[in-house]
C-alpha cells in the first residue's frame, strides 16, 4: 500500500493530518496494544493475529518515522528490539479514547436499528 503524506503548510485540515498518521489495517490496533507498555515484536505479531512479520515492521516504522513510537535495540545475540509508545503517541492515545467511545455507541445504535427492523 502506498503510504500518504501530507505536505506541510497553511491550509492543511488537522482531521486529515491526524487520520493521515493513524491509516492503515493495523495502527490503531498497535497503539492500543503499546498502551499497556513496551512490547517485543514477536508480542505485537502474536497479539495482532493475522499481521505478518513483513507487515508488522512496515508499519512499526512508518509509525517510528511518524514520531509515535521508540524503538530501542539491544545489542546482545540475538539482537532484542523492543517498542514503547512515545509522549507524541500517548497524546495521540487520548484522542483516540473518545472516538472509541463514540465508534462503539455508534455500533450500538447500528445493531438496536437492525433488530427493530
Amino acid at each position: 500500500m502506498a503510504r500518504i503524506r501530507l505536505d506541510e503548510g497553511e491550509g492543511i485540515c488537522g482531521v486529515a493530518a491526524a487520520i493521515s498518521v493513524i491509516d492503515g489495517k493495523w495502527k490503531t490496533l498497535l497503539l492500543w496494544l503499546l498502551e499497556s507498555g513496551p512490547h517485543r515484536p514477536g508480542e505485537l505479531r502474536r497479539k495482532a493475529r493475522g499481521i505478518s512479520e513483513k507487515v508488522l515492521t512496515q508499519t512499526l516504522r512508518e509509525m517510528e518515522a511518524d514520531g509515535l513510537v521508540h524503538r530501542e535495540t539491544h545489542d546482545v545475540v540475538p539482537l532484542k528490539t523492543v517498542y514503547s509508545l512515545t509522549e507524541q503517541g500517548r497524546a495521540l492515545q487520548l484522542v483516540l479514547g473518545p472516538l472509541s467511545d463514540w465508534g462503539h455507541d455508534h455500533l450500538d445504535r447500528l445493531a438496536e436499528a437492525r433488530t427493530a427492523s
